[in-house]
């Protein structure tokens, strides 16, 4: 017989709600993280922009009391910032000029200006531009002309930016391996209004350029963005969270009318309603009409299809009833009239299928084989019939309920008639497969018999009796509702064995 091909097993994918739940997440998991990558970005350039602005405040601070008199620096004991004042307190003021390099002299002579103390020491500094604003022609080697109280103990660096005059630039520095912030700007002072033109012109020509630094430690700034860090993604993994569950949420709603709308499928194929009753949104509402359209046409059809038939097998039967009773009938026209009448009813019972249907109801089995037991228990007294499994009480057959008890009838009935005291009827459904198992305790069928019975136009009423009757009808039966039967030997009542299948998967 043939079998149905099984189906491929189906992707995840073409679950709609797999793929909403999908783009949403996936729409999370990328917009969010931007946000907060764009968000932390940003936040960080504004720190370094608001710490420029706040070196440059502090450092026109310590200009305004920076006074420069015949080439001398005065500067005073304490500012007025009190961090400059106090000793390691992460924000340094220097005062340099720069100098051309002297290789024959590595020492570098340090004048005696107020603030400036023998215990400071000279060491190199790596410069690393925050912003291209600092050109490599404005690094030399450096001499500190002052510095505050704040950065005594602290490593004193050699090279330092020193901008244009009048301009000012902000860049990284490494002090001793530490990373610092440092604000730099070159002024040029201007000689006294009261010394003399000759004076004057004097001083104008030693004039030289000073550069006013502003150091800051990076490591209060790093904390800082560290700290808004932390708080912005954990604010953002909650809000992650939130978005999901809201988009869950929402999808459930949103699909609620389409799981509603499966249910009633299901009570339909199962048998439990006729028609979809429930209220749809507009795009499902027309195709809950347009189906109970098609059940209610579909139904009328069927009903008058068979009737019709059935008004054509007594058309036809009834004058053959006739011919049949005439006493002048040799044996050999009675013989030919009843294989017609045999004929008439197996094509109509086969045009009666409703196996071809687009729609599929469910009948509980359970119903049908009982009823069919209980009638072949009295056709047949003398065998005992009965299961060997019986079917489930949710067990579902997709298909007519006439068919069902026309194949399990006419197998059951062949095996009453072979067996010699007991017939067994097994039902088992796994999965997606339906099976049903008759077995008889009778003489079986030969290697020989079963495939001849699979032949293509062999006549299957030549077996002997009791095999052959209505194994048409349901071979005929098995192939329109694309399932498979096999013929073996029963292993426990040592007779025939017939194994019915189907795939039933939605």
């Amino acid at each position: 017989m043939k079998s149905s091909k099984p189906n491929a097993s189906p992707s995840i994918f073409n679950s709609l709600r797999i793929r909403l739940i999908l783009s949403a997440l996936l729409l999370i998991v990328l917009l969010l993280p931007s946000i907060g990558i764009a968000l932390n970005n940003a936040f960080k350039q504004q720190v370094l922009s608001n710490t420029q602005d706040q070196l440059s405040a502090y450092l026109y601070s310590v200009l305004a009391v920076t006074e420069m008199e015949q080439g001398e620096l005065f500067m005073p004991e304490r500012l007025l910032e009190n961090q400059f004042n106090v000793i390691g307190s992460g924000l340094y003021a220097l005062i340099s000029k720069q100098v051309l390099p002297q290789p024959q002299n590595n020492d570098i002579s340090t004048p005696n200006i107020s603030g400036l103390t023998s215990t400071q020491q000279h060491q190199n500094a790596q410069i690393t531009p925050v912003t291209p604003t600092v050109q490599p022609s404005m690094v030399s080697t450096t001499q500190i002309l002052w510095s505050s109280n704040s950065f005594l103990g602290q490593p004193l660096p050699t090279t330092l930016p020193h901008p244009n005059v009048g301009k000012g630039s902000f860049s990284e520095i490494n002090l001793d391996g530490e990373p610092y912030l440092i604000y730099s700007f070159s002024v040029r002072f201007a000689p006294s209004s009261t010394t003399s033109n000759d004076e004057l012109t004097a001083a104008s020509n030693q004039l030289q350029a000073i550069t006013v630094h502003i150091i800051k430690d990076f490591a209060s700034i790093s904390e800082q963005q560290q700290a808004f860090s932390q708080h912005l993604w954990s604010w953002l993994f909650i809000l992650m969270l939130v978005v999901v569950a809201i988009q869950l949420a929402w999808l459930s709603w949103t699909l609620k009318p389409l799981a509603r709308f499966k249910q009633e499928l299901q009570a339909v194929q199962q048998g439990n309603s006729y028609q979809l009753t429930g209220q749809y949104p507009t795009e499902l509402q027309a195709v809950a009409k347009q189906l109970n359209t098609l059940l209610s046409t579909e139904q009328h059809q069927r009903s008058r299809y068979r009737n019709a038939l059935s008004d054509l097998a007594h058309s036809l039967k009834t004058p053959l009833a006739v011919i049949q009773s005439q006493k002048e009938l040799n044996p050999a026209s009675i013989e030919q009239i009843s294989q017609i009448n045999r004929t008439i009813s197996h094509q109509l019972k086969r045009a009666q299928s409703a196996a071809g249907n687009a729609w599929h109801l469910g009948i509980k089995v359970l119903e049908v084989s009982d009823k069919l037991l209980r009638t072949l228990s009295k056709i047949h007294p003398t065998i005992d019939i009965k299961y060997a499994k019986s079917p489930e009480p949710n067990c579902i057959f997709y298909g007519d309920q006439s068919d069902l008890t026309e194949l399990l009838g006419n197998l059951l009935d062949n095996a009453c008639k072979a067996a010699t005291s007991q017939v067994r009827l097994s039902v088992v459904q796994q999965e997606a497969t339906l099976r049903f198992i008759i077995e008889d305790d009778g003489k079986g069928i030969s290697e020989q018999q079963r495939d001849a019975i699979f032949e293509r136009g062999k006549r299957v009423d030549t077996y002997e009796q009791g095999h052959g009757i209505g194994l048409a009808i349901v071979r005929d039966l098995v192939d329109s509702y694309q399932g498979h039967l096999t013929i073996s030997s029963s292993s426990h009542l040592g007779g025939a064995c017939f194994e019915v299948s189907f795939n039933q998967a939605a």
